[in-house]
């Protein structure tokens, strides 16, 4: 891109509110892309202002800077990458309902646990805690 006026990094950072070294992380990632001045200075398009607001709104979802890239290079190509986020987005939901359905598994062992210690006087012992010491690894949650 042999741009040699534009937006500077630091003017960039301002009006998106990302800062300077997240900008050139980005860059070295390919989501964005600068031109050098003959000061050596990075120098953005104009829309490289959308581009990060772009990248920020897709962090919201829960986008990977990966998933991200791909998002940038079907639409690089010419394509609209709404059906290719929509499958991603899915994706990001199945992995949730995974991660729900995991965490109440292991909600229900540690309710299991109080349940059983309630009641239970442990014997004096030496053990930090024979509650705990009871347990084996075997039967350890997760």
């Amino acid at each position: 891109m042999e741009v040699v006026t534009g937006l500077k990094i630091g003017a960039v950072a301002r009006q998106t509110g990302v800062a300077v070294g997240a900008l050139r992380y980005y860059e070295s990632l390919g989501l964005i892309q600068s031109g050098r001045g003959q000061n050596g200075y990075r120098y953005y398009l104009p829309q490289t202002v959308q581009q990060v607001q772009f990248i920020k709104k897709a962090q919201t979802l829960g986008f990977s800077l990966e998933d991200i890239g791909e998002v940038l290079h079907v639409h690089q190509q010419g394509d609209v990458p709404c059906e290719f986020v929509r499958s991603l987005l899915q994706n990001k939901i199945d992995q949730l309902d995974a991660q729900i359905q995991q965490m109440m598994a292991f909600k229900a062992d540690l309710e299991q646990y109080r349940d059983r210690w309630a009641t239970a006087q442990p014997p004096p012992s030496n053990n930090i805690c024979p509650l705990i010491d009871s347990i084996s690894i075997d039967e350890s949650p997760n």
